[in-house]
């Protein structure tokens, strides 16, 4: 039996899995640099020390343009290593926190799903190691504790050979203590869980979009909590916008709720549900068609793919409130509130990003107060991805802002 370590650079090898490449066995082991597209052979009598100094002369300085290079590639390069024999695969999680790392893992598992029924690959296990985590908590299903020779040789591989690693300024691909795992845990996953391990990891790309739902907020108990809050708060506070009484005319005062970056509508749904007049936006061209197909015949509401720039420029009618839910955490320039058409905006954000981003901003502000500050839902763990992880979700602050020269 081969193991096959598919890794995106040398030093991976040995941090997360030497365990595998140092097993009593003695096995013969591949390893695959996906960002060299370069196989390195340790022969079944090859000592782990030896192993180690071979791994050890392919660690390279940080460059540009680390990557994976997709599941064609990694698909050849999984066919050449096994070379028909029997093997077991290795690779990053789709989870990993170093996005580069993550990708791996997903095209690797993508590439060998692919090659399912290829003879060079066909019952080839795969697995994931937890690797570097740090928000996620990932149930494994298997847990190989290292003694004290294995950090002893892990230790020095990293000092000997990685020192420029540990005072890395990029936070991809510095080595430090929480990388650097004394006990190796590994998880299988199928195609639906890895998928969503990804999406959630991304930001507002088309990968947080690879799957409907990446955020869970039709499934999620802590979502749909935050969610009803947020609804009931806004409806609260704009009862004269909409008939508030759930029969979905958007009748009463004929106000708009423009919402900025509705993703697939959860929020949208219940704001037409009770009367409102809505303008959904959101730029994700992925996200959108879903939005659109979600909000099919709700009266009332407009879809299009503005952004908070390009609402901050459109010369339109005033709206009752813009809705800015949690969304701003991708660098948005707050000044832009200024140019919004509304005299009210409403902010949810988790507390600790409401402290950094946008209190400093209001205390500056010439344009805006505070009118009300409120918890809509308090932290509280929940699991996620079928029960495959848990994670803190971190609570959300609504905050509606008041134009002081409205």
């Amino acid at each position: 039996m081969i193991d096959i370590v598919v890794v995106l650079r040398a030093e991976d090898a040995v941090l997360d899995f030497l365990s595998v490449l140092t097993d009593d066995g003695g096995g013969e082991a591949r390893v695959i640099l996906a960002d060299r597209a370069e196989t390195l052979i340790l022969g079944a009598g090859m000592a782990a020390p030896e192993r180690l100094a071979l791994i050890a002369s392919h660690v390279r300085p940080v460059t540009d343009g680390i990557a994976s290079p997709g599941p064609g590639v990694l698909a050849t390069l999984l066919r050449q290593a096994a070379a028909g024999l029997p093997c077991r695969i290795w690779t990053h999680s789709p989870a990993d926190n170093r996005r580069s790392r993550g990708r791996l893992g997903r095209d690797t598992a993508l590439a060998h799903a692919a090659d399912a029924e290829d003879a060079d690959l066909a019952g080839a296990e795969l697995r994931h190691a937890v690797g570097y985590s740090p928000y996620l908590q990932i149930l494994s299903d298997l847990d190989r504790p290292l003694g004290r020779e294995h950090i002893a040789a892990k230790l020095e591989f990293v000092n000997g050979s990685c020192g420029q690693l540990l005072a890395e300024a990029d936070p991809e691909f510095v080595v430090q203590t929480p990388r650097v795992p004394a006990i190796e845990r590994f998880f299988d996953t199928d195609p639906d869980q890895r998928e969503r391990l990804f999406a959630l990891l991304a930001s507002l790309d088309d990968e947080a979009a690879s799957v409907v739902d990446p955020w869970e907020f039709g499934s999620s108990p802590y979502e749909a909590r935050r969610l009803d809050a947020t609804a009931a708060w806004v409806r609260e506070r704009c009862a004269g916008a909409g008939s508030g009484s759930g029969s979905g005319s958007g009748s009463g005062s004929g106000g708009t709720l423009v919402e900025v970056g509705a993703c697939e509508g959860a929020l949208t749904h219940r704001l037409a549900t009770a009367g409102f007049t809505v303008r959904a936006t959101e730029p994700n061209a992925v996200f959108r068609p879903r939005l659109n197909a979600a909000l099919a015949g709700s009266d009332g509401v407009t879809v299009d793919g503005a952004d908070l720039a390009e609402l901050a420029k459109e010369d339109a009618p005033r709206a009752t409130a813009h809705l800015l839910i949690e969304m701003l955490y991708y660098g948005q320039d707050l000044a832009l509130l200024d140019d919004l058409a509304t005299d009210l905006v409403f902010v949810a954000l988790e507390p600790d990003a409401l402290a950094s981003r946008v209190r400093p901003w209001l205390e500056r502000s010439a344009t805006w107060r505070a009118d009300e500050e409120i918890v809509l839902v308090p932290p509280q763990l929940e699991t996620v991805c079928a029960g495959r992880a848990y994670l803190s979700k971190r609570g959300s602050v609504g905050l509606l802002l008041r134009r002081t020269n409205g």
